[in-house]
């Protein structure tokens, strides 16, 4: 029986282009934002790393409290639309305010600096990321729309970082240089980011679930009466949601290191600030091809874990390659094995809330209760936390190296750090997504639970 379609091609697209908008904040804060105030305000990396994971560990408590406000929302937008639309209001200030740091002394400033990162992660961006998120679950029940859907809104994610690659530090220098230049940059990223999000929100609807109408308001009224506690108990008794969880974290801390370490390991290690936008092409591009053919591969393959699974062992046996080219300096073929390495490993960011989708399947078919805001908090909770840690690993370790914002030329020590942190610990992490995808089989269990059920689709 062939699934119900839910979704025009113009609402796909336009759901798609909230990750834009998401990354004009986020790709802005994790890419430039440690450059901005160690090189421009002059501030310690390794206090500014420092204060990232105090942010990030009380950004964490906030994933699942909003989560869960969003399942019990009821208006006229829906559960998940009022968050995304009003939240992005708060990041796009507190976008402009942090490239905007004062000169009000040096303790002052990094108080100022940590109010409003936490205030644009803890608060704002993740009430609109989870609902962002959680979305993709609520304007449709087609699986292969839910692909289709985690396929187009990465690409988009992916055009907008491969564009601020080339286009952000020119940006910059254009409009004055230094704070000023920063401060019109982060102006014009956050009205960006606020117009295309309402666009992206406003362009679909969520729909009711016409399916098993009584089982669904028994669950409904269930899920009222569960505590926060309760909500916390049934999250980790599904084994699913722990792995897709601790997957977010190593993926978005392996992406905060690269993305965070990006701009010093091309002014540093190979000497041309300019190859930014090359690499983060080559970083990128490839994975817009993955996206173009995941909802094909998936459905040959019937499985998502198994397209993951085997692409990323490809990317691991790769990885040899690319840090044998890296140690020769040599940049074309360097680019070219990291090109092929985002082919295959790429089809990992199209799936991830189709994922989602199906570990929170699981939740109701094993628990009967529908908690797929909660769920989708993960993403949230990952790449925040994870996309933290990277960051804030990033600061650290330039410390450790030896890294000084002001100086003219960096010591070997400095450079070698840059060098482990772009080259040598993302395959590290590599290695670790593809133990994680090979025990992710919650396509198979819930296929097996529908079979032992006999649930039809």
């Amino acid at each position: 029986m062939r699934e119900k379609k839910y979704l025009k091609w113009y609402q796909k697209l336009a759901y798609g282009a909230g990750d834009l908008a998401s990354n004009c904040s986020y790709g802005l804060v994790s890419s430039f934002l440690l450059l901005y105030l160690s090189d421009t305000m002059g501030m310690n990396t390794g206090i500014i790393g420092t204060l990232m994971l105090v942010s990030k560990v009380l950004d964490g408590v906030t994933d699942v409290f909003f989560g869960r406000m969003i399942d019990k929302t009821k208006s006229k937008l829906g559960k998940a639309r009022p968050w995304m639309l009003y939240a992005q209001i708060g990041v796009s200030l507190c976008l402009l305010l942090l490239f905007s740091v004062p000169d009000i002394g040096e303790t002052a400033q990094y108080a100022y600096f940590f109010v409003f990162y936490t205030s644009l992660n803890a608060i704002f961006y993740t009430a609109n990321g989870i609902a962002y998120s959680t979305l993709s679950a609520l304007i449709t029940k087609n699986s292969t729309e839910r692909v289709q859907l985690g396929s187009i809104r990465f690409m988009f994610a992916v055009v907008t970082n491969i564009v601020m690659g080339f286009a952000v530090t020119g940006a910059v220098a254009h409009f004055g240089g230094g704070a000023k230049g920063w401060r019109v940059v982060a102006f014009i990223c956050a009205v960006i980011g606020l117009v295309v999000n309402t666009i992206s929100c406003l362009a679909v609807k969520e729909v009711p679930d016409e399916e098993n109408t009584e089982m669904q308001e028994e669950a409904g009224q269930k899920d009222d009466k569960l505590s926060f506690v309760d909500t916390i108990k049934i999250l980790f008794a599904n084994k699913y949601y722990i792995m897709i969880l601790v997957l977010y974290i190593v993926y978005y801390t392996m992406s905060g290191l690269t993305t965070g370490s990006g701009i010093y390991f091309t002014t540093y290690v190979l000497g041309d600030a300019s190859l930014l936008g090359s690499f983060s092409m080559m970083k990128m591009f490839p994975v817009i091809i993955a996206l173009a053919f995941t909802p094909m591969l998936v459905k040959k393959a019937g499985s998502m874990q198994k397209v993951n699974f085997w692409g990323y062992v490809i990317n691991t046996v790769l990885s040899v390659f690319f840090v044998y080219f890296a140690v020769k300096r040599n940049v074309p073929m360097l680019l070219l094995v990291m090109f092929m390495k985002g082919v295959f490993a790429g089809t990992l960011s199209g799936t991830l809330n189709a994922l989602i989708a199906e570990i929170s399947g699981y939740t109701y078919r094993t628990k009967k209760v529908h908690m797929d805001g909660t769920m989708f908090s993960c993403s949230s909770l990952g790449v925040k936390v994870g996309g933290g840690i990277g960051t804030a690993a990033v600061g650290w370790l330039l410390n450790i190296g030896g890294y000084v914002g002001t100086a003219t030329v960096q010591s070997q020590s400095a450079i070698n750090m840059i060098f482990h942190m772009y080259i040598t610990l993302p395959v590290v992490f590599g290695v670790i997504i593809t133990i994680i995808l090979s025990m992710l089989k919650v396509e198979k269990a819930n296929k097996e639970w529908d079979e032992k059920h006999n649930v039809e689709k």
